[in-house]
């Protein structure tokens, strides 16, 4: 016989483990505190000589408060800074304040519901109630799963705040706007702060990705006709929550092609910082960032943007944009060069290409009635002095010879007729 209190592999709440007459038992109690004095209560009760089946006594489950903090530490754990900061926030200054004290078995699907009407009386945005509820939802979640509650009364309810945004579109420059900040960057920026806009220009990486990007993660090639050339992504720097370097948001690394006015720059600030490094004693800057802040630390791009992005933009007479609507730019202008989807999705590390589909998929060229206008190209007859099937009489056998269209030129050997199709409309 014997009474344990245990916290269980993957499980949020404590334990009271009874073995009684051959006969074992489990229940989810909430904090340890309470899961001790469940267990006391218990080894009082058959001290005193209580006999068959052990019943548990039903334990007070904990406050959704109390839950939250266990569960919150598992996440720390578990998932990214940025995923735990993001569930902390909500908890902070959505959930905690209507739920702290309750119990988790006394919430109910009628409290959730006055809970999106309160946020809605706020005059929150339908984003911000929908992630609200999606915090709530997942520690319900988590205490269903630990068998603390026995539904989840948060489950479903995602259709009453679904967000009415619009299909997701990206603000990205013109090609001529492109050439005006950059040529307005040139003339009022320093070197490297030059280098940092025509990166993200050039090579579309994420704000985060940028300030951990190394010298060493950089692979120049032996000259601008050298096709390997590239940068190795594979660190993003978390400035909101952990302010520590983390995997790119794939969780994987990528290597994004560098183009060669890209490389000609970087390869000009990599010689300044070598003449530096050298002076200083270093001769090796492998491990150094190619964009650090002025302390040497990872670059804080909020203060980029307000001290140096910003200004640019009015030099250069362009409207407000974000600096994440650069990665837009190389995307968008990537596509209009006619470069796969699949090349696009690789580039950007997108975690699917329906992702860039979504971002980018009205920018491919002709996505539009030409498609439909080239069915008439392709399989209409067409009105021109000499008719598409021309009967020529041969004058050696008497027989008659059937000309094909002159417009569809040679054909070569090759049996496809897809490729054949294709050269036809060429």
């Amino acid at each position: 016989m014997g009474v344990k209190v245990r916290k269980p592999k993957g499980h949020t709440s404590w334990c009271v483990v009874i073995d009684h007459d051959g006969q074992r038992k489990t229940k989810a109690v909430g904090s340890r505190e309470a899961a001790e004095r469940v267990r006391r209560e218990i080894e009082a009760r058959l001290a005193l000589g209580g006999a068959g089946p052990v019943e548990t006594p039903k334990p007070p489950l904990p406050t959704l408060a109390t839950y939250a903090q266990g569960w919150l530490t598992n996440v720390e754990i578990e998932r990214k800074p940025s995923t735990a900061g993001f569930y902390s926030q909500y908890l902070r200054l959505y959930v905690l304040p209507k739920f702290a004290g309750s119990e988790l078995d006394r919430i109910e699907r009628d409290d959730v519901k006055r809970f999106i009407s309160d946020l809605r009386a706020r005059g929150l945005a339908k984003n911000t109630i929908r992630l609200a509820v999606t915090t709530l939802r997942a520690v319900l979640s988590a205490a269903l799963e630990d068998k603390v509650i026995e539904h989840n009364p948060a489950q479903g309810l995602g259709r009453f705040v679904k967000s009415e945004k619009a299909a997701r579109e990206s603000s990205s420059l013109k090609p001529k706007e492109v050439e005006r900040l950059l040529q307005a960057a040139a003339d009022w920026l320093s070197l490297r702060d030059y280098a940092l806009i025509l990166t993200a220009i050039r090579a579309g990486l994420r704000e985060g990705e940028l300030a951990g990007l190394k010298w060493g993660d950089i692979q120049f090639g032996e000259s601008d006709d050298d096709p390997d050339r590239y940068m190795l992504v594979q660190r993003n720097y978390d400035r909101r929550w952990s302010r520590t370097m983390l995997t790119p948001k794939s969780r994987k690394a990528r290597r994004v092609d560098m183009s060669r006015e890209l490389r000609r720059v970087l390869l000009q600030l990599r010689d300044e910082r070598l003449v530096t490094a050298f002076a200083e004693g270093k001769p090796d800057i492998s491990e150094e960032l190619v964009f650090p802040s002025d302390a040497g630390t990872p670059i804080e791009m909020n203060n980029f943007t307000a001290r140096v992005f910003k200004p640019v933009l009015t030099k250069a007479g362009l409207r407000k944009i974000r600096f994440h609507d650069l990665r837009h730019t190389f995307g968008s202008l990537l596509i209009q060069t006619g470069a796969s989807l699949a090349y696009v999705r690789d580039q950007m590390g997108h975690s699917s290409i329906q992702v860039t589909v979504d971002i980018y998929g009205h920018l491919i060229p002709s996505a539009n009635i030409s498609f439909v206008d080239r069915l008439d190209t392709l399989t209409s007859p067409q009105q021109s002095a000499i008719q598409p099937q021309q009967r020529i009489r041969r004058e050696s056998d008497g027989s008659t010879q059937v000309l094909g269209n002159v417009w569809l030129g040679g054909r070569d050997s090759n049996p496809d007729t897809q490729i054949q199709s294709l050269q036809s409309y060429h």
